[in-house]
């Protein structure tokens, strides 16, 4: 009976999930698919919009993020006349979650954005990055730059400037107190989902300096998507395996060009980490948006979209 109850609530949580993400995409207001992408032999869950022959963006989504993190964006670069695809990554939300530390990698996070470029019919994109989602966008510019047509990050520190950062700084050191806490097993996980809703409230809206950037509408996708059965351990192993299965390439210097757009009063990313980035980014844009705390996707679209779409039509 109890096996009964726990399949029956699986399922009923599946439908629920599946409806949710398809009123979320029918908000966005612009034509746009919920479809699945294969990506490292995993199926990742993406929503397209925009016209098929258009440029590719790429937009990478963070902690504890999802697709819908994207909701202000994908209309403006569809409209723009971009392919948009924008991946649930690896064991979030509808996307495959494969066991255990090692399969979130770097390498293979970043292996996956190259499989969705190929599976996308393109050998190049614009690639946007908030949070983690920026963290593999650094990396993917290092790694795969050929790819890579221009870059956009949002709150995501430069690898190196995190290094230096979490050695040196101890006001940084106290905010990137869960890095550390996430290094526990399972407890981490048994917290945050004990009461998805409420984690969405706080994570979402505590780290926002504007408040009104998530409704109840917004904030009832992301819960739905932290309740996904096993997603919110698969998202913590990202922070598990950085410590336990760091890249195996070396960071390398970044010469195509960057545009890095970062709210001042994010609580948990200091501004002092974009300290020194021209040193690793010889084609660097740097603005900071003020007033703004760690979604600044959410926080400040207009501005967001506007610097955009700029940085992407500006001439070579």
């Amino acid at each position: 009976m109890l096996l009964w109850q726990s399949r029956q609530h699986r399922l009923a949580l599946a439908r629920r999930i599946d409806d949710v993400t398809q009123r979320a995409v029918e908000r966005l207001g612009v034509p746009a698919e919920s479809q699945f992408v294969p990506a490292g032999g995993l199926q990742l869950h993406a929503v397209v919009a925009g016209p098929e022959e258009g440029p590719l963006a790429v937009l990478l989504h963070g902690f504890p993020d999802c697709w819908y993190g994207w909701r202000r964006q994908i209309p403006t670069l569809a409209a723009a006349g971009y392919r948009v695809v924008v991946p649930d990554q690896r064991g979030y939300n509808l996307s495959d979650k494969p066991e255990g530390v090692s399969p979130y990698g770097l390498d293979l996070l970043t292996g996956d954005v190259m499989e969705v470029i190929r599976t996308s019919g393109r050998e190049q994109a614009v690639v946007v990055g908030h949070d983690w989602g920026g963290m593999v966008a650094w990396r993917l510019a290092m790694d795969y730059p050929q790819a890579v047509d221009r870059l956009v990050i949002l709150n995501a520190p430069h690898p190196r400037a995190m290094a230096r950062e979490l050695k040196n700084n101890p006001v940084q050191q106290r905010r990137s107190w869960y890095m550390r806490f996430f290094q526990f097993p399972w407890l981490p996980e048994a917290l945050l989902t004990f009461s998805p809703q409420t984690t969405a409230r706080l994570i979402f809206q505590r780290l926002a300096v504007r408040k009104d950037a998530f409704s109840s509408e917004d904030l009832e996708v992301h819960a739905a998507a932290l309740a996904q059965p096993g997603a919110m351990t698969a998202m913590i192993h990202w922070y598990r395996a950085a410590v336990r299965h760091p890249p195996a390439r070396r960071t390398q210097d970044i010469t195509l060009p960057v545009l890095v757009l970062w709210g001042e009063e994010d609580p948990a990313l200091g501004k002092e980490l974009t300290d020194g980035l021209e040193a690793w980014v010889s084609n660097l844009r740097l603005h900071y948006i003020s007033n703004c705390g760690h979604w600044v996707q959410s926080e400040a679209v207009e501005e967001v979209n506007s610097r955009m779409l700029a940085f992407f039509h500006e001439t070579a």
